[in-house]
């Protein structure tokens, strides 16, 4: 029997800073059950990161062929392919075929191995963007997600923060390939 996911409500309030985009999203976020916690996090904040009006979670892990989360025009096409974690070249290579233009958010303990085995491939790669998320500080993640939340999402330059519930994380978004 194959396990179901966890849905969370979160009602997102937004404050781009960078793109003077400033909203409240309702959105309904499924937690797979081979996801961590701080992964469906760094999903959230791609989301506010590329916030539009057609701007869509996937199906998620279990969809292969899918982005974690993409812009789709009104025919199909699909303007932005956003990915989160430490993807290889071939299945960036693939979504660049697909979309007009790639954003990967790469995060973890692991990262800098990662990057340093795989930069040049993606330095390579037309119309994509590589971007590393650091945290400020170690977390727990389960604990900062409630199955109904409020989240504060602010982006200022390179900072990003969270707040949810009297509690704040921050990151680091650093370039390391691609354009801003």
């Amino acid at each position: 029997m194959a396990l179901k996911p966890t849905i969370y409500k979160v009602e997102l309030q937004l404050s781009d800073f960078n793109r003077d985009c400033y909203d409240n999203v309702g959105l309904t976020v499924a937690l797979h059950p081979s996801e961590t916690p701080e992964r469906m996090l760094i999903r959230l904040i791609a989301f506010g990161l590329h916030y539009c009006s057609d701007l869509s979670f996937s199906r998620g892990l279990s969809a292969t062929d899918e982005a974690d989360l993409w812009e789709r025009s009104p025919s199909g096409e699909i303007l932005q392919w956003i990915e989160v974690g430490q993807a290889s070249p071939e299945r960036i290579r693939k979504a660049v075929s697909l979309a007009k233009s790639v954003s990967l958010y790469s995060y973890g303990d692991s990262l800098d191995l990662w990057w340093e085995k795989e930069a040049a491939s993606f330095q390579a790669l037309p119309r994509t963007t590589v971007w590393a998320l650091r945290w400020a500080q170690k977390y727990d993640f389960g604990g900062f997600l409630e199955r109904k939340m409020a989240i504060t999402l602010t982006i200022s330059d390179d900072d990003i923060y969270v707040h949810s519930e009297g509690e704040q994380l921050t990151l680091k978004r650093k370039l390391l390939a691609g354009v801003s």
